[in-house]
């Protein structure tokens, strides 16, 4: 297994990181919110989503 920070091989006793600061590194992401997953109000609406006649749809 390798660290998901820097690639290299992971320490057991920081697994799945390779260190301490690795790990903190990961954190960091957590606590910042980088790891986010969207809520569903967050999506944009994908064109195919929407039906030929309706007015909004983009046109080509």
């Amino acid at each position: 297994m390798t660290c998901p920070i820097c690639g290299r091989p992971a320490e057991a006793r920081y697994r799945p990181f390779c260190s301490r600061r690795c790990a903190d590194v990961d954190l960091g992401h957590w606590l910042k919110g980088n790891y986010r997953i969207p809520a569903l109000g967050d999506e944009e609406e994908a064109p195919d989503d929407r039906r030929p006649d309706d007015p909004e749809a983009p046109r080509h």
